[in-house]
């Protein structure tokens, strides 16, 4: 079986997931170029000193502007096993339906359902799974930048 079957036999959930998987890795791979490097934000902090606000306000709003984009890629890597449970769930479901309809009699009248449940759940965790690693990942680079940033201005 290819992968276009295996798309096909997931059925909705899948194609929710791959359409939720290129919209993140579009952000994931646009925070990759535009995340700026350290030194680049602090000196955008020192070159923008505005007297009528505190330099720790100018730093947060920096970082809150880093932040952009964070939260759908967090929202994906939390929605996307949910969705794999719900192909889990939808396809037990249609496998006792058959089994219902047809009774126990051939296996096969209930491995479709089968199938749906694991390749959506297969789907959701391949989604999930690297974009809750980019979301740490870049929490864990703002959060340096803006350690950074308060350290050096300290010192300014």
């Amino acid at each position: 079986m290819d992968l276009m079957e295996y798309i096909d036999k997931g059925g909705i959930i899948v194609y929710i997931l791959i359409a939720l998987n290129i919209i993140g890795f579009t952000i994931i791979l646009w925070k990759f170029f535009t995340l700026p490097r350290k030194n680049a934000i602090i000196e955008k902090i020192k070159n923008r000193i505005d007297p009528e606000n505190s330099i720790y306000a100018q730093i947060e709003y920096e970082v809150k502007k880093l932040e952009s984009g964070l939260t759908y890629i967090k929202n994906i890597a939390t929605i996307a096993p949910l969705l794999g449970l719900l192909g889990t769930v939808i396809g037990v479901y249609q496998s006792f339906e058959a089994i219902t309809a047809n009774g126990l009699g051939d296996p096969t009248v209930f491995s479709n359902g089968i199938a749906i449940a694991l390749i959506t759940t297969i789907a959701g965790l391949i989604v999930a799974i690297p974009h809750h690693i980019a979301y740490n990942h870049f929490i864990s680079q703002i959060d340096s930048i803006e350690l950074k940033a308060k350290k050096v201005i300290g010192k300014f």
